[in-house]
């Protein structure tokens, strides 16, 4: 139900995701789906669960700059994999256990290469900022490629320049 769910907001967004809706794509009543979760948000709580379980642990056999990056890299392609996500990865306030697995590998891995709590704290919300700050703006540009860019500059802004 929640990896159906989760195709589902990745074809129409967690807007086109309501209970009625993924009960149709299930086949199923909408009431029925009221017995393996409790509410539209505990739906919503396992399916960035879901999220958080694709994105790569940072490694522990590596320094820990190559581990952000790593993860960072891998967050990036999950998040634009499930676009709708990235608003709703950290407003969650009943974090799943993949979820909770990732935070404690990010905050093992910082506190091996010498973070205190806090400071492991601080750079994990300045890293996620960056990474989801990046996939949000990724994934409402107007184009998919440079190409694509380029001819839109030279088709659409280029031209409203004065001359």
């Amino acid at each position: 139900m929640v990896v159906e769910a989760v195709r589902l907001a990745d074809r129409e967004g967690v807007d086109g995701l309501s209970m009625r809706r993924l009960a149709g794509v299930l086949g199923a009543g909408a009431m029925s789906l009221y017995y393996y979760v409790a509410s539209k948000d505990e739906l919503l709580d396992a399916m960035v669960d879901v999220v958080f379980a694709e994105i790569e642990l940072p490694p522990a056999d590596t320094d820990w700059q190559s581990a952000m990056r790593l993860r960072a890299v891998s967050a990036r392609q999950v998040l634009a994999a499930h676009p709708w996500a990235i608003a709703l990865m950290e407003s969650r306030t009943s974090p799943g256990p993949a979820n909770l697995r990732h935070r404690e590998a990010v905050t093992a891995c910082l506190r091996r290469a010498g973070f205190t709590v806090l400071m492991a704290t601080h750079a994990n919300w300045l890293l996620d900022s960056y990474v989801y700050g990046h996939a949000l703006q990724e994934a409402s540009l107007p184009f998919d490629t440079a190409d694509d860019l380029a001819g839109m500059t030279q088709d659409v802004f280029l031209p409203q320049l004065p001359p």
